[in-house]
């Protein structure tokens, strides 16, 4: 009141101007932020980003940003933490928000263009370069990374061309450099993915590919063609997650529906090791797409596995060469029908495939490729000394009733005693000692195992301390037919 006097005013109006001042602190309390708590937070926001806390700081800057949305700097700030955090898409509106608030900035137009030029925008990043060196003709960075929007603009020119020519090899060299200067283009990495699937080379198509879904919004299309690539590589697993991700942005996108009623179902019932009704679906699936080379290449590979699986053998065999001659480069379908030679005894057929099959793996990164290698030789290698199933007459994938029944067959007509000579009777012998020694390795689990692991586990060489006694093999520590005179035989019912 003492300066309304001074000043002359009339006492009414002098209070009512107070009373405007005290409504107007009040409902700035009630309505907004004050000008104490927006400082507040933009100091907590910075020491916050200083400490790598980048969370916190985003909060802080969200308040500050809502206190007062004419700010320039707020936005600014926020800017820097979206990029902190690897938020580019996030942080562009906020910076040019700040550079709308404030045309001069050249801070934030330097940033927009960096992101700009990063992204593939070259036309405006380009703007954004040269609105800093009318103002600062002698901004260095400005100068550099507006020769790198040239360049760009002419690599991306070149890539298209050498594209459009068929010449997928040098527009996969140009993008090199595309993707150097704006890594975070998805249009170049789509392309460089397409010459990559075009040259043969699916894995390099899912490293360019996989970003994309993330710097498009709602890129379905990515996820479709992932989920492709994976499954021609039979990363069953992988392509159903990504066809999911892409149902995920849409329920009802057809093409992506399609695929996945197509794989789903199936590969469940693979999971679930319900292999025949896995077959019944895959042949459903060729009846219902028959003129899709992708659904009919792929369910004929997934036939042949789950025939292996079945222990069919002859029958995988058929399947996975079918296979094998509509894809040759499959190196699933050589994994799988090296399987199936191995299920029909055919150990040097299964090396060959295995051989071949691991040629296709560039990268020689797949175990699964290596192990069933070294598998298929060692079983080659035994079954030249001597194989158990052979002997018996027997599949591999026989049960021990099958066993036992082969081996007291083989028993009675190889038994010594029923042969006259002396050189009838030592071949007799040597025969009814490779017969029991292949019933006691295939009807005990342990032997069993470790013979078609591709050791032999009767085989002295193979048995640290040696094989025991007479018999070549024999897995007593004596050879029945030594100690002289008549063997009497007996049948045992176990």
């Amino acid at each position: 009141m003492e300066s309304c006097r001074r000043t002359g005013l009339n006492e009414v109006l002098c209070s009512l101007s107070l009373l405007c001042v005290i409504l107007d602190i009040q409902l700035d309390g009630v309505f907004g932020t004050t000008h104490v708590e927006i400082e507040h937070h933009l100091e907590m926001g910075r020491k916050l980003l200083a400490a790598g806390q980048l969370a916190e700081a985003l909060s802080h800057y969200h308040s500050a940003v809502e206190g007062d949305s004419k700010n320039y700097l707020t936005y600014y700030k926020r800017a820097a933490v979206f990029l902190a955090m690897g938020k580019s898409k996030s942080a562009l509106p906020d910076l040019t928000r700040a550079i709308q608030l404030k045309p001069d900035f050249l801070a934030a137009r330097l940033q927009r263009g960096n992101i700009l030029l990063k992204q593939g925008s070259t036309q405006e990043a380009r703007e954004d370069f040269e609105a800093v060196l009318q103002r600062s003709p002698d901004h260095k960075e400005a100068q550099e990374q507006l020769m790198s929007a040239n360049e760009l603009e002419e690599l991306q020119e070149d890539a298209n061309a050498a594209y459009h020519q068929g010449d997928y090899g040098t527009t996969v060299g140009v993008l090199e450099r595309v993707l150097e200067i704006s890594p975070w283009d998805p249009e170049s990495r789509e392309l460089r993915a397409d010459c990559y699937i075009r040259l043969g080379d699916p894995q390099k198509a899912i490293q360019d590919l996989t970003p994309t879904t993330r710097l498009r919004n709602d890129n379905r299309a990515a996820f479709l063609k992932l989920s492709t690539l994976h499954y021609g590589l039979g990363d069953h697993h992988e392509s159903l997650s990504h066809v999911r991700e892409c149902l995920k942005l849409d329920q009802d996108d057809k093409e992506c529906f399609g695929h996945y009623k197509q794989l789903d179902s199936a590969e469940e019932l693979i999971e679930q090791d319900r292999h025949q009704q896995a077959i019944d679906k895959y042949q459903a699936a060729m009846k219902t797409e028959p003129n899709v080379p992708f659904y009919t290449n792929r369910a004929k590979e997934r036939i042949c596995f789950c025939l292996v699986k079945l222990k069919m053998a002859q029958q995988a065999i058929d399947a996975c060469s079918e296979a094998h001659q509509r894809d040759p480069r499959n190196a699933n379908v050589l994994r799988d029908r090296a399987e199936a030679y191995i299920l029909n005894q055919e150990y040097e057929k299964a090396v060959e495939d295995y051989l071949e099959a691991k040629e296709f793996d560039s990268e020689g990164e797949r175990s699964d490729l290596k192990e069933g290698l070294e598998r298929a030789q060692k079983m080659l290698k035994v079954s030249r000394k001597r194989d158990y199933y052979k002997i018996l007459g027997v599949g591999r994938s026989a049960n021990k009733q099958e066993i036992i029944k082969a081996y007291r067959k083989l028993a009675q007509q190889w038994h010594p005693d029923n042969f006259q000579s002396e050189s009838e009777k030592k071949e007799a012998e040597k025969k009814f000692i490779d017969i029991a020694s292949a019933k006691e390795v295939l009807t005990d689990p342990e032997m069993r195992q470790k013979f078609d692991a591709g050791e032999d586990p009767l085989d002295p060489e193979s048995q640290q301390g040696g094989g025991g006694g007479g018999g070549q093999g024999w897995p007593y520590p004596f050879n029945p037919f030594d100690s002289g005179g008549s063997f009497h035989f007996k049948f045992q019912h176990n």
